[in-house]
């Protein structure tokens, strides 16, 4: 991996926490059941909050645009999930959830000037960023950019979040790997447990066929692990999502990237800390 490439996986993965705090925070459940939401699964209000910059997104878009789940799942919630919230009403909950739950992860450091800065160029970057079709990124940055320091930093983070997702799909396209393969593939280089990609809720069969697809083109062993081809199929699928994510990141000096990852390094401590989020994700953070 080049020293760029290194560079832009490494803010992935102080950002990538600081937008995941939607997904879980008791701030974020206690706005989505206010909407009308039920809250005792977080799937329903996880498709509302990340779809509703699509606009009242359909199950066919919702399925294509996120990729990894199954579409007998997304069609449980979407479109069901517009009958609840209107988009315009999910993501000024949203944003109440995001600054709820910074204010009470970051305490004052919400509201630092050192946050403020690393708003600054987290949003620099979001801005450099082109997002010709990568339609979850493109979504996201066509909303407003909020003026609260923290807010713009989350803002910020999920259009490049998002910017690497989109990217992330086209290297598995490139690679041939159907959503369900792209799971299998991953769990067989170890990225995470079989129960941890079971969240994405394709059958067993579904499961047991896409290993089988994938022992044929000699990328599985018989008994599930990545053979040597498979981990390097899978290692070039994340050279090339890291490539397609580094393009922005270029308008920061390295000075100024050094200062950012000092900037957010206490704010991916306090959201780690808290033990909020899973330890175990179907991203593979810290796997590969």
């Amino acid at each position: 991996m080049s020293d760029e490439l290194g560079r832009v996986r490494q803010m992935w993965h102080l950002l990538e926490p600081l937008h995941a705090v939607l997904y879980y925070a008791p701030e974020a459940f206690e706005e989505a059941s206010a909407l009308g939401y039920a809250v005792d699964e977080r799937w329903p209000s996880y498709f509302a909050w990340r779809a509703a910059p699509l606009g009242e997104a359909g199950a066919a878009r919702v399925t294509e645009t996120f990729y990894s789940f199954s579409p007998a799942m997304v069609d449980a919630y979407v479109p069901a999930i517009w009958s609840v919230a209107s988009p315009e009403d999910v993501l000024a909950a949203r944003r109440r959830a995001v600054d709820h739950a910074y204010r009470t992860l970051l305490g004052e450091a919400a509201t630092a000037q050192e946050t403020a800065e690393a708003a600054a160029l987290v949003r620099r970057v979001a801005e450099a960023a082109d997002t010709t079709g990568r339609p979850l990124a493109a979504a996201n940055a066509a909303l407003p950019c909020p003026d609260e320091p923290h807010l713009a930093l989350w803002h910020a983070a999920t259009v490049l979040r998002e910017h690497r997702g989109d990217g992330h799909l086209a290297a598995l396209a490139h690679a041939e790997l159907d959503p369900v393969e792209a799971l299998v593939s991953f769990a067989a280089i170890g990225a995470a447990r079989r129960e941890v990609f079971a969240s994405r809720r394709w059958s067993d069969e579904e499961w047991l066929q896409a290993g089988e697809r994938l022992s044929k083109r000699g990328l599985l062993t018989d008994d599930g692990t990545a053979t040597e081809a498979g981990r390097a199929l899978r290692a070039e699928v994340e050279r090339r999502t890291d490539d397609a994510a580094a393009a922005p990141w270029r308008v920061l000096t390295d000075q100024e990237r050094e200062r950012l990852v000092e900037l957010l390094g206490p704010l991916w401590v306090a959201v780690l800390g808290s033990g909020l989020l899973p330890s175990e994700t179907t991203l593979g953070i810290g796997k590969v």
